[in-house]
């Protein structure tokens, strides 16, 4: 077989690609938390009930890396991409047609499913093309895409939602990923070189006894499950806590997202800079202790004045960034080439289980009063610096592998 790893576009172009494709998946993500109040007045559901809309997304994702594990390493890149990308475009078109909460709660769920293996096939095309030197300058420019899809997507939903309802946000989605899915089908190369090692032959269940097995990769997963719990278990509630407890209004929340996600996107492709020089775990340590501050500042604001609100976020959201560029980076260095995919497939499930239930203990922790504001966040935050802390201490552990 000849090899593809090297693809016949540019390197720029098809990071361009691949930052697209994070772009809609995680805006796609990323939208419900601004949603928030807006969801639970329109549907009349509880912070609770929320709370089940953001964990069946995380939990689906979750089954559908643990589906791609069985498969994703046994198929090109591109194919593998055009057909879950298809998938993630008609789930988005159901939750813009969504009429009421359990359906609305079905498509969350399929895109949930898709958006999952999304995230697997990223990384894999990144550890599989891109150099170890120049990867997490790579990990970083497509990572900019959670920034982005704040800068962008999340203002403009919010705007949409402000003057029509829930739905326009999807719409807008749905067309951009259509978008996207066109450029794919178009440009995006053919990339089989991980197919061409005795690897790919090798039973999944045989590599999943070898993963259970393997100290580093061990490690790697409580690493990344301890990062999603400091991340998701504040994120998913933060405006919820901010229109009820702060004193935004929902028409001020997309300044929030707007300032927080220009200043992100810049810190994302400085830190991937700054993780090619000074090394992954160290950038990681650096960042993840730097967090801590904003994390527990968050989560227990009182009423303030916005500029004042901005102020505490944008430090908030580039911290929370920051810390996720070299950690991904980490994680596409943990094992062999030959294994990446099917890593990156468990790795991918644990993230998104962790979320969900990081949203699910936040959900519980939370209690609403008579006024919808919450109570108990704090107690969250504390949660999450908890987990920071431990998801240092296990990084310090982890050991790269060419």
């Amino acid at each position: 077989m000849q090899s593809t790893s090297k693809p016949m576009i540019s390197e720029g172009f098809l990071i361009a690609m691949l930052a697209a494709i994070n772009f809609t998946h995680i805006m796609d993500f990323v939208i419900m938390a601004p949603l928030s109040a807006t969801l639970k007045i329109a549907m009349s559901i509880s912070t609770k009930e929320f709370g089940y809309l953001v964990s069946i997304y995380t939990f689906a994702a979750a089954a559908g890396a643990l589906i791609a594990f069985f498969k994703i390493d046994k198929y090109d890149r591109r194919t593998a991409i055009l057909f879950v990308y298809t998938g993630f475009i008609i789930a988005n078109i159901l939750c813009a047609i969504a009429p009421q909460y359990k359906f609305f709660m079905l498509a969350r769920l399929f895109a949930g499913l898709f958006g999952g293996v999304l995230n697997v096939l990223i990384m894999s095309v990144i550890g599989d093309v891109i150099p170890m030197q120049r990867r997490g300058k790579a990990t970083g420019m497509v990572m900019a895409a959670f920034s982005a899809a704040s800068v962008i997507g999340i203002p403009s939903g919010l705007i949409l939602a402000d003057l029509f309802d829930y739905h326009a946000p999807f719409w807008l989605l749905s067309i951009l990923s259509a978008l996207v899915g066109i450029t794919l089908l178009l440009k995006f190369p053919s990339i089989q070189s991980h197919m061409e090692t005795e690897g790919m032959r090798t039973p999944p269940l045989e590599i999943l006894k070898e993963f259970m097995t393997n100290q580093n990769v061990l490690r790697a997963l409580l690493f990344i499950f301890l990062l999603m719990i400091a991340g998701f278990s504040v994120v998913p509630f933060i405006s919820d806590y901010l229109v009820n407890n702060v004193g935004l209004s929902t028409k001020e929340l997309k300044y929030v997202y707007l300032c927080g996600g220009l200043a992100t996107v810049v810190s994302s492709i400085l830190i991937g800079r700054l993780t090619d020089k000074l090394g992954k775990v160290k950038t990681f340590v650096m960042a993840a202790l730097v967090s801590i501050i904003p994390i527990a500042s968050v989560t227990v604001l009182p009423p303030l004045p916005l500029k004042y609100v901005l102020m505490f976020n944008v430090v908030f959201f580039m911290c929370f960034g920051a810390r996720f560029v070299p950690a991904m980076t980490l994680m596409t260095s943990c094992v062999q080439p030959k294994r990446r995919g099917s890593f990156l497939s468990i790795s991918s499930a644990i993230q998104q289980l962790a979320s969900g239930v990081a949203v699910m203990i936040a959900s519980f922790i939370i209690v609403n009063d008579a006024k919808g504001a919450l109570h108990n966040f704090g107690w969250v935050g504390v949660v999450a610096c908890t987990a920071t802390v431990l998801s240092i201490i296990v990084s310090l552990r982890l050991k790269e592998v060419s």
